[in-house]
């Protein structure tokens, strides 16, 4: 009888204090917005432009000037829709890039990256505007030595874009 005590209590815990989600139709819609998912910890200006409902082109651009420890990247990528829900977009997509890194024992590094990637968006009620993203797959760098790696967001290294 306790469970079941409990677990009515949780239920109505969870729906009073859950939000309510509205539709999302995210075409001809274009983001801006900052993310980190490259293979060296650089925070990226990125865009994100919806041709149609389950189709988006990405592009992302990150610099930092440091003495001897530049950094550059520039990215592109598409996402396709593979499941969405109201305020949330599932989906799959790939990126590819150049990249240049400095190094005082290394020396300049120069190459490309490349990521195949599972991510969700999603939106709060209320602000229908701002995206958080999460992503996670597999990455290929290739600067001096080839590097395979997996990626993941973590809630602190989310993407927040700004959608007009």
């Amino acid at each position: 009888m306790m469970r079941v005590q409990v677990s009515i209590f949780l239920t109505l815990v969870l729906i009073l204090f859950a939000q309510t989600i509205f539709a999302k139709d995210m075409t001809h819609r274009f983001g801006l917005g900052v993310k980190n998912n490259t293979s060296e910890n650089l925070p990226s200006l990125t865009s994100v432009y919806f041709f149609s409902q389950d189709l988006a082109f990405t592009g992302g651009v990150g610099l930092d000037t440091k003495k001897n420890e530049s950094k550059f990247q520039m990215n592109v990528g598409v996402r396709k829709m593979v499941f969405t829900e109201p305020n949330l977009n599932f989906y799959t997509g790939a990126q590819a890039g150049i990249a240049n890194y400095e190094d005082p024992v290394l020396g300049k590094q120069s190459g490309f990256e490349m990521l195949a990637v599972f991510g969700t968006e999603f939106f709060f009620t209320g602000l229908e505007n701002l995206g958080l993203t999460f992503e996670g797959g597999f990455g290929v760098t290739s600067l001096k030595d080839v590097r395979f790696r997996t990626i993941a967001d973590d809630p602190f290294r989310a993407g927040l874009i700004f959608y007009f």
